[in-house]
């Protein structure tokens, strides 16, 4: 006697192989690029499809690998003192700082406030879609625990390096610094370092090659985060050069 057809467990059947499917494929990718350079990110290809999709045959999104003693300690240091100073202690998430965000976030509905770690954003960048959304969050927050399982704080903080948003088509340290200071990344002094992170938080508005008021303003203050973290000895003492 054949069993009766039922939609939702169909439904709930190939739903379940495509999570197996993608945790295999997310498993091996954090397992890969534990030690192999990230040839480029899931937000690398959604630029580059949505470039193709409009007409814009031109925009070539790609970074150039470069490994962390290839990159200046204020690159790293200026990403920290902006985005995640608790970097090095936490476990991939600042409970306070998404404590502060939520309640900031009730108080100013049109200002939505992020409290992503860099661990998050790796995550992000490398294996899942720009946007909000609480599924995206889901399976960020999966896979920022499979990364700080695996990788150490160094590798997190290289791959991210290397894939971050700098502007339009600039994707790593090396391709902004040749880009905007025609110099290696190996090269980047503390000044142009916190400029490069002060455009972080939305690289197609803020711009590295012509910084408004704010960018500069958010460029000085990084530049003090940075010197009172305790400049270079601070990369020293946590092994992140």
């Amino acid at each position: 006697m054949s069993r009766k057809f039922s939609p939702a467990a169909w439904v709930k059947r190939i739903l379940l192989r495509v999570l197996i499917v993608l945790a295999v494929f997310w498993g091996g990718g954090i397992a890969l690029f534990s030690i192999v350079p990230v040839p480029f990110s899931a937000v690398m290809v959604e630029r580059q499809l949505s470039a193709w999709l409009s007409g814009d045959f031109g925009y070539v999104a790609h970074s150039d690998w470069v490994s962390m003693d290839e990159i200046s300690p204020m690159m790293g240091l200026a990403v920290i003192a902006a985005e995640d100073q608790k970097f090095p202690e936490h476990w991939g998430f600042d409970v306070a700082a998404i404590e502060k965000a939520l309640a900031h976030n009730e108080r100013h509905e049109t200002r939505v406030r992020g409290a992503s770690t860099l661990s998050q954003q790796t995550a992000k960048n490398l294996f899942l879609w720009d946007g909000r959304s609480w599924l995206r969050k889901g399976l960020e927050a999966g896979l920022t625990l499979g990364i700080e399982t695996v990788w150490s704080k160094k590798r997190i903080l290289t791959v991210y390096l290397n894939i971050a948003e700098f502007g339009e088509g600039v994707f790593g340290v090396e391709a902004a610094a040749q880009r905007y200071f025609h110099k290696p990344a190996s090269r980047l002094t503390l000044s142009e370092a916190a400029l490069l992170a002060a455009v972080l938080p939305n690289p197609i508005k803020f711009k590295a090659s012509a910084p408004s008021g704010y960018v500069h303003s958010r460029q000085a203050w990084i530049v003090r985060q940075m010197r009172q973290l305790g400049g270079e000895s601070f990369m020293e003492s946590h092994n992140l050069k």
